[in-house]
């Protein structure tokens, strides 16, 4: 399975162009790829959008959404109604056609066709209108659409912008789609080698090993253990003993006046406990100990919680109808036909807000 992702304003040459930096080994740049045209029902853009994450490919896969708003008058006149579908571009690899479209075309009856991509006329004064040549390419349409002869873009399929999803393959995937399309003979899909290769002349031979019996190699390392446990208690031992340190030279008179015996005893001042002090540490007294002395632990102040941010209208709105559409016992796959969705989904999207995380969310609970 692959993992999607989106990257917001970008578009699909961007991403093209920027593939090896972004996802180094994963990314071939020989691999042959092409561009497909799928056309879905509105309310099931967030199915395409996740696509890639139930689909086992070998190859990083683009994908945009594009929405004709100017051109959509010329969709009209081909007998389409630009409302009723999603239009998303796909840039792919040329294996990876066959498991991107199985389960759709299989299970979902999808139809296959071709469709010319083409410029948008001068006439209509789109703006950042660029010119480009027609090009045909595959085009996968649900079965409850009518069939498009032309696609009006005004500028090409590579630089829609928008948000881009971008569906990553596991490594296991991408090494096995790479060994099938050498085996196909679709684009010359060879591992890029990012160490300086080393002439076999000069590369060093390890001395052959000794493999022994499991029994002797345990019985080693636990000797080998016991060792270097012993070496490391008798260097710690013996850096723990005091070290005798030779005290500067004084003067006969200077002595006379400093010198004290060994033994002699200081005079403690007065109110302090009168007790023979020995070298060794006091014990540390832990804070709930029953012994009753005092600690100085200075107490930690608990993390405040952080306040929640403050849902906006639409969140509000979209939580509401989803709640009570499972409280009128709406099953979850026809929530999107309700009315009040298509115009939600539109407002949370100028918005920012991602309303499929919460669909999710509240479905489950």
């Amino acid at each position: 399975m692959g993992i999607t992702a989106m990257i917001p304003d970008m578009t699909i040459g961007q991403l093209a162009h920027e593939a090896e930096s972004r996802w180094g080994e994963i990314w071939d740049e020989n691999a042959a790829r092409m561009l497909v045209l799928l056309i879905c029902p509105r309310k099931e853009r967030k199915l395409l959008e996740l696509h890639g994450d139930m689909v086992e490919h070998g190859q990083p896969v683009i994908t945009v959404f594009h929405r004709p708003r100017q051109e959509a008058a010329l969709l009209e006149q081909q007998g389409f109604n630009p409302r009723d579908a999603s239009f998303q571009f796909v840039n792919l690899a040329s294996p990876d056609m066959g498991p991107w479209m199985q389960h759709l075309i299989s299970n979902e009856k999808w139809m296959r066709s071709s469709i010319e991509i083409v410029s948008v006329p001068f006439t209509m004064d789109i703006p950042s209108q660029r010119p480009f040549e027609t090009e045909r390419i595959l085009c996968f349409r649900h079965p409850s659409l009518p069939a498009l002869e032309q696609y009006h873009l005004p500028f090409p399929p590579s630089s829609i912008p928008g948000k881009c999803f971008v569906s990553l393959p596991r490594r296991q995937a991408a090494e096995f789609a790479r060994q099938q399309a050498e085996v196909l003979g679709v684009g010359r899909l060879e591992k890029k080698m990012k160490i300086t290769e080393v002439p076999a002349s000069e590369m060093p031979v390890a001395a052959p090993t000794i493999v022994a019996d499991a029994s002797s190699n345990m019985d080693d390392m636990m000797n080998d253990f016991s060792t270097n446990m012993l070496d490391g208690m008798t260097n710690e031992n013996q850096s723990d003993e005091p070290s005798q340190v030779a005290l500067p030279v004084q003067s006969n008179e200077s002595q006379k006046d400093v010198a004290t015996p060994e033994h002699t005893i200081v005079p403690l001042p007065p109110g302090a406990v009168s007790t023979v002090q020995t070298h060794q540490p006091a014990p540390a007294v832990l804070p709930d100990s029953p012994t009753g002395v005092a600690s100085n632990n200075v107490p930690i102040p608990e993390p405040k919680p952080e306040p929640e941010p403050e849902m906006s209208n639409v969140e509000r709105e979209f939580r509401a109808l989803v709640t009570g559409l499972l409280a009128d016992g709406v099953a979850p796959s026809d929530m999107m036909d309700d009315p009040r969705w298509e115009d939600l989904n539109e407002r949370a999207s100028a918005e920012g807000f991602e309303t499929w995380p919460v669909f999710l969310q509240l479905a489950a609970m």
